[in-house]
């Protein structure tokens, strides 16, 4: 049995895309903890840089800030030869760039009887051009980074990657079809690539975080000026049996467990971390 600690991880490096958020700047803290150099690899280089020069001060870890386009192959090439260059083979991807765009949302919940703005505010009013770019954001943004920074651990016969997947991929919320087809995208192509990497020994698993307050969704579920829950906060919040949001650093347990080698033969999992919601049915 492996020692119940994360020891192993120390000096190995792990990329994470999209680190330049909250929940991924959460994550990269929880690793650089844990001794690991890492590659923040976001579209602002800005954000990229400020959080690896902060985390490599706090915690005395290699760490490197890249701006790359986990939507363009080129871009993502480059950065990993300059990680290989600087910090060496990699051993681990966590794919946390995501996001949603008011494109590819509706205004209604649902279509009633006689309502206005029938189709401006429905389904059929969706702009294809924000509906693409959301989906392909989250998949393809997924999928190219996988195929890019998986190399180096195809090599060594061992390595990890972890996709950031939602509670939308199992209970799609009203309004945002196009980012809850795409989290349910990534579940699949999680368990579709376990599969075919099984015999590499690189797992790969998923983190399906439920309602986390995050600089992307904030004022949709809090009023900005009174700090209050709007009716969306206040439903999920119900629908939440903890009764609350997720804290960032909520989702860093489970990610730790899942790159260790505490979870050797766990492959192809997607793990709620969710405060209960996916379990409860409404009453």
């Amino acid at each position: 049995m492996n020692e119940l600690n994360f020891n192993h991880l120390k000096g190995k490096t792990c990329v994470i895309t999209g680190g330049g958020g909250v929940l991924g700047a959460s994550m990269a803290e929880a690793l650089a903890q844990a001794g690991m150099q890492l590659a923040i690899v976001d579209i602002n280089q800005d954000a990229a840089t400020s959080l690896a020069n902060r985390i490599a001060s706090e915690y005395n870890v290699k760490t490197l800030g890249i701006s790359a386009n986990v939507l363009d192959k080129k871009s993502l090439e480059e950065a990993r030869n300059q990680i290989s260059q600087e910090l060496g083979p990699i051993d681990f991807l966590i794919n946390g760039a995501g996001g949603n765009s008011p494109k590819a949302t509706t205004k209604a919940e649902e279509i009633l009887p006689d309502m206005d703005g029938l189709w401006e505010n429905s389904f059929y009013g969706l702009e294809m051009e924000g509906f693409r770019q959301v989906f392909d954001l989250n998949f393809i943004g997924t999928l190219l980074p996988t195929m890019v920074f998986t190399r180096d651990m195809i090599d060594a016969g061992k390595g990890g990657v972890i996709n950031i997947s939602s509670m939308n991929a199992f209970k799609p919320l009203t309004k945002i079809p196009a980012y809850s087809a795409a989290k349910s995208a990534i579940n699949n192509f999680t368990q579709w690539l376990a599969v075919h990497l099984g015999k590499t020994g690189i797992r790969v698993n998923a983190i399906a975080p439920g309602f986390f307050l995050t600089n992307q969704n904030r004022f949709l579920l809090t009023d900005e000026s009174t700090g209050e829950l709007t009716p969306r906060g206040h439903k999920i919040i119900a629908s939440t049996p903890m009764g609350k949001f997720g804290d960032s650093g909520d989702i860093n347990g489970t990610l730790l467990f899942l790159l260790s080698d505490l979870s050797e033969f766990i492959t192809g999992v997607v793990v709620p971390v969710d405060g209960g919601y996916s379990a409860y049915g409404g009453v």
